[in-house]
């Protein structure tokens, strides 16, 4: 009975580490390289065809996308690059002059072809293929093991679908929510009491620091828009995009605010040393008001990163009733430092600062202005794409009368209230 209760306990850490991108990437790829391989013994004459394999190596990522776009750029790669070295052999042998003409026309022809990344491959196959004495056969030996590898990579990734990281980024952007709130909740804490420039200084340098925090969860919504695209398995793949997006940028002014709320404090600390930031009543309000701001930032996230209609809709609601709470706590303030402003006027425009930052952030998470530019963003994107698309593509869609909105809600509407 222990055993089954172990069991069932480390089955899902098993599972989330079946999902990991480094797991899925390594099996994957290992998997399409032995494939590669194998196929590449029947039909390539070489004994051993390990540019194949390799290949298949380079070509398979953890999206899709990126496998059809690295495949295509690489088959590109090698391909002129055997056509250099089979120019190159027909005009001088292999001497350290013709290396170095081979390596400065190939990276030329690299870039001539646009193949971005893989610039140096192309040097690479030239260097390779001019280097073996039956230039001919091994010429067109490694055309055909590349082309085994890119095939091969590609149709991995349709028969083994990638995994969609669109959990994983939710979970990053409610990460960085949650650091933003810690934040802010330290800073409400110290408003209310006696706090050294030097400590408000340290929480200066904390916002800062959230800047990288930023970084790294952009780069992990990368890796989800990149598992949407060309995904036969996501629907609405392009409102997912967008929602996720526009919320990471929410939450990117959220964190710039709050860096500048963080410098006022720093200043006001600064202007009233020994005295506390804020008169005794004010303090606790600002306290008060920080943490529903905080509270609201993640109720926020929460609601971005929901894909379940009905949990959209509760999360809605509980962010409208903390924006709320806090728009009243927020008045409160404002009319706390308006009386101090009346009676000493010295840091009347820290304290306006003050006001100016917290009902910007209140601003940015109101689900109005949200919706707002969600819907601008849909605009703007769906736009974009159309302006790119094929006149071919256009007619035909004309021809089959495939309605506009249609294809620009195509998947059903949208799985969240927003």
């Amino acid at each position: 009975m222990q055993d089954v209760q172990k069991w069932a306990e480390s089955l899902p850490r098993v599972l989330r580490r079946h999902r990991d991108p480094v797991v899925v990437q390594t099996l994957r790829s290992a998997t399409a390289a032995t494939i590669a391989y194998v196929v590449a013994l029947r039909l390539s004459p070489e004994p051993a065809p390990l540019t194949a394999p390799l290949t298949a190596l380079l070509v398979v990522q953890v999206t899709l996308y990126a496998t059809l776009t690295n495949g295509f750029r690489r088959v590109n790669a090698v391909v002129a690059g055997v056509l250099v070295a089979i120019a190159f052999s027909q005009l001088v042998g292999l001497t350290w002059w013709s290396l170095a003409l081979l390596i400065v026309a190939s990276l030329g022809v690299g870039h001539l072809v646009r193949v971005d990344e893989y610039i140096p491959e192309v040097a690479i196959s030239a260097m390779l293929v001019l280097g073996v004495t039956t230039i001919s056969s091994t010429a067109w030996a490694r055309i055909v093991e590349t082309l085994i590898g890119a095939v091969v990579g590609m149709a991995c990734n349709l028969l083994l679908p990638p995994p969609v990281w669109v959990d994983e980024a939710g979970e990053s952007i409610e990460g960085l929510a949650r650091r933003l709130r810690q934040l802010m909740l330290r800073m409400g804490d110290e408003a209310a009491e006696l706090t050294p420039w030097q400590r408000a200084a340290e929480r200066l340098h904390e916002a800062r620091r959230l800047d990288h925090a930023i970084v790294e969860v952009d780069a992990a919504l990368r890796q989800a828009e990149d598992s949407l695209r060309l995904n036969p398995r996501v629907r609405e793949g392009l409102l997912h995009r967008v929602v996720l997006r526009t919320g990471l940028d929410t939450l990117e002014i959220c964190t710039v605010v709050l860096r500048v709320l963080a410098r006022t404090f720093t200043d006001l600390a600064k202007a009233r040393e020994p005295e506390p930031l804020f008169a005794s009543d004010a303090g606790v309000v600002v306290e008060q008001l920080l943490s529903q701001i905080a509270d609201a930032v993640v109720s926020f996230a929460v609601l971005v990163t929901t894909s379940i209609s009905e949990n959209a809709e509760s999360a809605e609601a509980r962010l409208a009733a903390e924006l709320h709470t806090a728009t009243g706590t927020r008045d409160k303030l404002a009319e706390l430092l308006r009386d101090e402003i009346r009676t000493d006027d010295r840091d009347w425009q820290l304290l306006g600062a003050v006001l100016t930052e917290v009902n910007r952030m209140i601003d940015e998470l109101d689900t109005e202005h949200r919706t707002r530019r969600l819907l601008e963003e849909l605009d703007r994107v769906s736009s974009e794409q159309r302006a790119k698309r094929p006149p071919w593509l256009t007619w035909l869609r004309e021809r089959v009368g495939v309605p506009e909105q249609l294809r620009r809600n195509r998947g059903g509407g949208p799985g969240r209230s927003l």
